[in-house]
């Protein structure tokens, strides 16, 4: 039988995680390790300063007073008795797309899954609240029977968003496109007059190129993405070489 590892950032409680837990039931034993409470936008922290408390709520059900990330190195860790055949984590309310992703608990739990050689997914659904996430159901299942049958480039992880439309239009393979925030603080006051600074919200900027994750899901595709883990630009290692002259810092060449 298949061992499914599946994790988000909105919580134990999260409706999106019941939905995935019932994708995926089909597919092998399911086993929830996931934060006891919301950690959206947590990005890929781990807790290093406190000691962690797990949780076992039921069969193979454990919630951690934890980031995502930390769900996954404690059940990589100590709770599984061997790699896993799949991590999944979601799903997500709320798209995870283009400059989303470095900010994303849900997208960094299947980093950290992908760091150790585990076919990752991460998935997220965007559209009006409340979600259906329902209408993932036979999609995301499928595509966990893909990745378990024939795995994932090294370091690289499957990163899937998909509208909420009732009739997706169908799938498109992307790139991560550009998706900041302008006017993203909020400056208010307290009743005494304090001034007190909200992050969130604001107009979205967007790259809308043919080929990223940003426009696919604004026209009702579904975006899959192939995330990897090397963040050099190797193109700019010459730049830096060789325009900038860098390795001649410090009085001698960097190369022998």
């Amino acid at each position: 039988m298949h061992t499914i590892l599946i994790t988000n950032d909105d919580g134990i409680h999260s409706p999106g995680l019941r939905a995935l837990k019932e994708s995926l039931a089909p597919l092998g034993r399911i086993i929830i390790v996931a934060p006891d409470r919301d950690n959206s936008a947590i990005s890929h922290a781990l807790t290093m300063n406190r000691p962690l408390r797990l949780t076992e709520l039921d069969q193979d059900v454990y919630t951690l007073d934890g980031t995502p990330t930390d769900c996954v190195s404690i059940a990589l860790g100590k709770i599984l008795e061997r790699v896993p055949d799949l991590l999944v984590s979601g799903i997500n309310s709320g798209p995870n797309i283009g400059d989303d992703i470095t900010y994303s608990g849900t997208v960094s739990a299947a980093i950290e899954g992908t760091m150790y050689a585990v076919s990752s997914m991460a998935v997220s659904m965007a559209g009006e609240q409340p979600l259906d996430f329902t209408k993932a159901d036979a999609l995301i299942r499928e595509l966990g029977r893909r990745v378990i049958d024939h795995g994932l480039p090294a370091n690289t992880l499957m990163n899937v968003n998909i509208p909420a439309e009732s009739t997706q239009r169908g799938v498109r393979i992307t790139r991560q496109g550009r998706r900041i925030w302008k006017q993203a603080v909020q400056e208010v006051r307290d009743p005494r007059g304090r001034i007190h600074y909200w992050i969130g919200g604001g107009t979205p900027l967007l790259d809308s190129g043919k080929d990223t994750d940003v426009r696919a899901v604004g026209e009702g595709f579904v975006s899959i993405s192939p995330i990897h883990l090397d963040l050099t630009n190797h193109e700019g290692i010459s730049y830096f070489r060789d325009d900038l002259g860098l390795e001649n810092l410090l009085g001698g060449g960097g190369r022998s």
